[in-house]
């Protein structure tokens, strides 16, 4: 079986009794950082094997894992933070597994798009997630197609690159479409930031800009 498990995007509490369960019972861990992991598994007393597994070496090693899965081991994928593959390693592994008609449980659990999305206080039946925009080729036809675009959007962003963002949306959307952000969320200096475009330039320009951020944006009006 190959299990994909959530882990905390900051709040160690977050973390299920079903992941700690998984993650000791497996046979292998595959880590995207394993410096980065390494404090949540000890903090749990979890002391399996652990390897790493990242964007730089997942084509190399997804075949060797399958061989592994195939020999009737039980894996578990985590990421740095938050659920495997969303923006993180892991969708080539789950596909590839599939392929090889082997077992794959995702268990439920912390992402960052969802809560940043429910506390938006815009629309949520329906959203589109695009998570971090492409850094050149491809970001401003990208940007002209989600001009148009009728649904809450759900975005990624850096911190030194969140102003730049923040520019080239009010040139898309315009400075008057709703938005929020959400940056360190479930950690202690949480904060939710909601508003115009333009409020949020205004603020951003003019407070720290640290921690990750999830930009959330309304959609362009009927």
């Amino acid at each position: 079986m190959l299990y994909i498990v959530p882990t905390p995007i900051g709040n160690l509490e977050d973390m299920t009794f079903r992941a700690i369960r998984i993650l000791k019972e497996a046979d292998l861990i595959l880590a995207e950082d394993t410096r980065t992991s390494a404090p949540l598994l000890k903090h749990f007393g979890i002391e399996n094997k652990v390897f790493a597994h990242h964007q730089h070496n997942e084509h190399k090693a997804v075949s060797e894992i399958i061989k592994f899965l195939k020999l009737g081991q039980n894996i578990a994928l985590i990421s740095d933070a938050g659920t495997p593959a969303i923006s993180d390693p892991g969708f080539l592994l789950v596909r590839e597994s599939i392929k090889e008609g082997l077992e794959v449980q995702c268990l439920p659990g912390a992402t960052a798009f969802v809560p940043a999305l429910v506390n938006s206080g815009l629309p949520n039946d329906r959203f589109c997630f695009e998570g971090f925009l492409p850094l050149k080729k491809g970001r401003q036809t990208r940007m002209r197609t989600l001009s148009a675009e009728t649904r809450t959007m759900i975005f990624y962003e850096s911190p030194h690159r969140i102003l730049k963002t923040i520019d080239e949306f009010i040139l898309y959307f315009g400075g008057d479409r709703s938005a929020s952000i959400s940056r360190e969320l479930s950690k202690l200096y949480e904060e939710n930031v909601r508003g115009t475009l333009t409020d949020l330039k205004n603020h951003f320009e003019n407070n720290p800009i640290k921690g990750e951020f999830v930009f959330c944006v309304a959609g362009c009006p009927d």
